[in-house]
């Protein structure tokens, strides 16, 4: 697509460190910083992926470890590479104040020592694969039962016993990264000075130094677990943003993804993904053609979020007997069942459900029997000829046309009376929320609409690589753009850390 239809918009160029690579280092990354490699908040996000999405993510890779059973994780046999991976990064164990004499089991390890999370599962996954090339080998290998991280391995030689097999390996490198950085200053490299470091790994620049001024505890954790650049931690900058691409988060709340050969659908929503559990659920609220196709690897790069199990205007009964009626984001109580039959709800539309099912859901008001229309109705105004979505006591005005053919395509609508309509408080206009494409009548410029902003996307490309479909684009007036507020550029960000 021509980039005709989208403004110019410019893009601030992005900065790196100015930074000499060594000589001879042809195949380096450009954007590659020795001296920041990764965020402190990315190193210590654990909740960063599920067991679910760790053993997808090995299934991804063909990795022998998607089949993989311990045969002894500290007392526990037949955890999966991807429950002892979650459980190092989760539902890990500081002993350094236990008494451990008696060769506890893994239950009396728990009572004894401190419960604590350690660092994200996607820096440990990382660091297998550069360790011990393990996650994208599909056969067995003896490192799964030996020294799989290369933890209690110096580059001296040899390697401690105490430390041998694939839990231990995953549990104490965890803990050991989180010592780095809680702790930074009892270790060799530390946050703001700088070190001369060979490379004697590389075969491009065995014999050259590079010199680095470490930026964040992150990357002093790095260089405290692997004391070179070249290949050791660039290495690990290279497979964690192969693995998991920085800039994929560029996708909206509200953007709906499905990954390449794969039949989830999902919502994005506070930077994580929401899988619909039923086709309802997702038709409901938004049509199936705004599905943006992704590659698998940037599905994976978001942490799981709460399910979306009903459809939209759900009736969900929980566990104490109370009755919600489920309208977009929140969930509205009903105050008695008296109320629930004068309304004209019927008992056969009620869903089974719990208040676990329905905590994504913000409260909302309350339904009583004032609360005229509660699923909402168009109503016109027979003075004006305007038109009204009339909802729970409020009118809000359309001033658009467009929303009769678009957010409310199908939606009968009534006519009012001025008596009728003068009961009800007048509310802020009608807008498209999250997900919905928009441009102007007047202009050129496609914006994606966001937390009540418009994002435009700085150029045509950037559109089309992000997977949006041109003609998923609604033209509307000026006078409902100007409503919003114009947000940052959508841009594809390249990997900078």
């Amino acid at each position: 697509m021509s980039n005709r239809f989208f403004s110019i918009i410019a893009l601030t160029t992005l900065l790196f460190s100015s930074l000499s690579l060594p000589a001879g280092a042809q195949g380096i990354e450009p954007v590659f910083n020795p001296s920041h490699i990764i965020d402190d908040d990315e190193m210590l996000d654990t909740e960063s992926m599920s067991v679910a999405d760790i053993q997808e993510f090995l299934e991804s890779q063909d990795s022998y470890l998607a089949q993989y059973k311990t045969t002894n994780a500290y007392g526990t046999p037949n955890k999966s590479a991807a429950e002892i991976i979650y459980d190092a990064a989760n539902n890990n164990y500081d002993c350094d104040n236990a008494d451990l004499s008696d060769n506890p089991t893994e239950a009396e390890r728990q009572q004894k020592c401190e419960h604590i999370t350690t660092i994200n599962p996607k820096v440990i996954i990382a660091t297998i694969q550069k360790e011990s090339s393990l996650i994208e080998n599909p056969n067995y290998n003896a490192k799964l039962d030996g020294y799989s991280l290369g933890y209690g391995c110096p580059d001296s030689g040899g390697c401690n016993p105490r430390y041998k097999g694939f839990a231990k390996q995953i549990n104490s490198a965890a803990l050991q990264f989180l010592a780095y950085m809680n702790e930074n200053n009892r270790y060799p490299y530390k946050v703001g000075q700088t070190y001369v470091l060979t490379n004697p790994y590389n075969a491009y620049c065995a014999d050259t130094t590079t010199t680095v001024i470490i930026d964040n505890k992150a990357t002093a954790a790095l260089y405290n677990y692997t004391p070179h650049v070249y290949n050791g931690n660039y290495n690990f900058y290279r497979l964690y943003k192969a693995y998991f691409p920085a800039g994929v988060k560029n996708y909206p709340n509200g953007t709906l993804i499905q990954a390449t050969g794969q039949k989830g659908v999902w919502l994005i929503e506070n930077g994580q993904k929401r899988p619909f559990t039923s086709y309802s659920a997702l038709t409901s609220r938004f049509s199936t053609k705004k599905i943006v196709v992704v590659d698998p690897s940037v599905l994976s790069s978001y942490p799981k979020g709460d399910p979306i199990k009903f459809p939209n205007y759900s009736l969900v009964q929980v566990e104490n007997g109370g009755i919600y009626l489920l309208v977009n984001n929140e969930k509205r109580p009903i105050a008695s069942q008296k109320i629930f039959k004068a309304i004209g709800f019927n008992k056969d539309e009620i869903i089974k459900g719990t208040e676990t099912d329905l905590k994504s859901y913000a409260k909302g008001k309350t339904i009583t029997a004032t609360s005229a229309y509660p699923t909402g109705q168009l109503i016109r105004d027979p003075k004006t000829g305007g038109i009204y979505y009339v909802e729970s006591g409020y009118k809000y005005p359309i001033i658009d046309k467009i929303f009769l053919t678009t957010k409310f395509s199908g939606n009968r609508v009534i006519k009012g009376t001025v008596a009728e309509l003068n009961k009800y408080i007048k509310g802020n206009p009608v807008l498209f929320g999250n997900g919905e494409l928009l441009k102007s009548k007047s202009s050129n410029t496609v914006y994606l609409i966001s937390e009540g902003q418009k994002r435009p996307f700085a150029t045509g490309d950037v559109f089309i690589k992000l997977g949006y479909n041109f003609s998923n684009v609604i033209t509307v007036s000026p006078q409902l753009l100007a409503l919003y507020k114009t947000g940052d550029s959508i841009i594809i960000q390249s990997p900078t850390n």
